[in-house]
């Protein structure tokens, strides 16, 4: 087990007590960049308000410091966790994804529950805009024919003038919106609150699904993974979907039939997919997603940048500045929505 304070060049005295009394905070960040979080707190200087504790994610946190536990922060509960954790008031998730920390059956209602959504809000668009011109563009293979030493010039398909139909228009689908635009796109999708975006022509209630299905040369999966998403995508849908579109999912692996979208793919049906989530992760090297042409495989690293634990870290420290003065927390959870 590897657990450690905050680096000895932060400051080591109490807060003046004024809002919480004199105890500090215990906070265990179980992660194995905890460094970059006690950074963050000491460059907002809220490290003498706190009793930091980093705990590496493959290590267990120690009974005794579970037990005075009060604020934690991670990826997702190991079995059992929760229930260890008596004093525990508030999780900070280092993901946008909650279904985790939800099905956890020893989640308290009294918990708060905040997540990293916006985090990546930057280089998610960007990676998605990625998989685009990967569809799009012959650049994988010019780079085959260069090993070949084979002279072919290959045409590309434009992206201008193309529909993108994003599925859960959150930050990360907004942004994205925006970027798309000054592609010349058009784009439309879903919201649960369907008011007009900017950079969006078009704004549906979930309930019209089928209809930016039908509209779109490419379906973007950007819904959180709850009970009104898992199997989202079945043999119904697909078939809404125009025989020379492709899916992209980039939100979680529940959200798709896998046998429904492989018969889709090979059946023609649809074009093909881009796949950056699944439902077990690593994919299991027997997976048929790994030989089914017309599928392409992604490890999972849409939100992934030199800087994402900097981005969470900035959300978790904003919140624990409110959280000290008893203000709302921001990016906190509805548990009745599950994001």
């Amino acid at each position: 087990m590897t657990c450690f304070p905050l680096p000895s060049s932060l400051p080591a005295g109490t807060h003046d007590g004024t809002l919480r009394g004199m105890s500090k905070v215990v906070c265990v960040v179980w992660m194995n960049e905890a460094v970059v979080y006690a950074r963050a707190l000491e460059h907002a200087r809220l490290a003498d308000r706190i009793e930091f504790h980093g705990v590496r994610n493959d290590q267990p946190i120690p009974v005794d410091l579970a037990a005075r536990c009060e604020v934690l922060v991670g990826w997702r509960p190991a079995p059992g966790l929760l229930g260890t954790m008596p004093r525990l008031r508030w999780i900070q998730s280092t993901t946008a994804g909650m279904e985790n920390w939800l099905g956890d059956p020893q989640l308290r209602a009294d918990v708060l529950l905040t997540c990293a959504r916006g985090a990546h809000r930057v280089q998610m668009p960007e990676n998605i805009l990625a998989a685009l011109f990967f569809l799009t563009k012959p650049l994988m293979q010019c780079a085959l024919d260069q090993r070949e030493r084979r002279w072919t010039r290959r045409i590309s398909e434009p992206l201008a003038g193309r529909t993108l139909g994003i599925l859960g228009l959150g930050a990360i689908g907004q942004e994205l919106a925006r970027k798309a635009e000054a592609l010349e796109m058009t784009v439309i999708g879903t919201k649960r609150s369907p008011a007009p975006l900017p950079h969006i022509a078009r704004v549906y209630a979930p309930e019209a699904t089928d209809a930016v299905l039908a509209a779109s040369d490419f379906v973007l999966l950007l819904l959180p993974a709850t009970r009104d998403t898992e199997n989202f995508m079945d043999a119904r849908r697909f078939q809404q979907m125009r025989r020379s579109a492709w899916l992209l999912n980039f939100a979680r692996g529940a959200l798709v039939v896998d046998e429904d979208l492989i018969e889709a793919v090979r059946s023609k049906t649809i074009a093909g997919a881009v796949l950056d989530v699944f439902r077990k992760e690593p994919l299991p090297a027997d997976h048929p997603f790994w030989t089914t042409e017309g599928i392409v495989v992604l490890p999972h690293i849409g939100g992934l940048h030199p800087t994402r634990d900097e981005a969470v870290a900035e959300v978790f420290v904003a919140n624990f500045a409110r959280y000290l003065e008893g203000k709302p927390l921001v990016t906190t959870v509805d548990r009745t929505l599950g994001y």
